[in-house]
């Protein structure tokens, strides 16, 4: 068998990107999907040259969907990592909605039984976020929002996770 890659998805969350970017880089073969937010969000934050490198191959969403989800059902995959998470996706993974490239991989990999690693950016009634010029910014997560992050713990071969060294502990339990 075809040696297993990561999947690791991108939302358009400013917040915990640059540190996502650095953690995704430490790990072999990595094909890396940006929603359509997320390629204007890496601009922003000025990562678009970090996320390159000889083990990464970046999947830019140009449609809902991709012929790159097929890769869960044919066991490309090992694990989905959805890091950073907004809000909107993870609503759209609790609601069941597949209409963006994200929310196919996740609806995709769950539907093969790929283990599933979110990191929400909403964990907590407020925030603390570094904006694209380095400023501190607070972030008070709407009621709906910290609702749907716990209802995502619920579901099955999904593992919320509530920091970067968590989400490298569960990782190193699939890699």
């Amino acid at each position: 068998m075809k040696e297993q890659r990561l999947a690791w998805a991108i939302t358009g969350a400013g917040h915990l990107l640059a540190e996502c970017a650095e953690r995704l880089l430490r790990y072999e073969r990595v094909d890396v999907f940006l929603s359509r937010a997320a390629q204007e969000v890496t601009r922003m934050y000025r990562l678009e040259d970090r996320l390159q490198g000889p083990r990464v191959h970046v999947h830019r969403e140009t449609l809902a969907s991709s012929p790159a989800v097929v890769g869960f059902a044919r066991g490309v995959y090992r694990v989905l990592v959805v890091a950073p998470a907004t809000s909107n996706s993870v609503a759209k993974f609790v609601c069941g909605i597949s209409d963006s490239l994200v929310s196919n991989l996740f609806a995709q990999a769950g539907k093969s039984r790929v283990p599933i690693i979110v990191l929400p950016t909403d964990l907590a009634p407020e925030v603390d976020s570094i904006g694209p010029r380095g400023d501190l910014v607070k972030v008070y997560p709407r009621p709906i929002d910290l609702e749907n992050t716990a209802r995502l713990r619920s579901f099955p071969g999904v593992t919320v996770v509530a920091d970067l060294e968590e989400m490298s502990q569960c990782l190193a339990t699939y890699l």
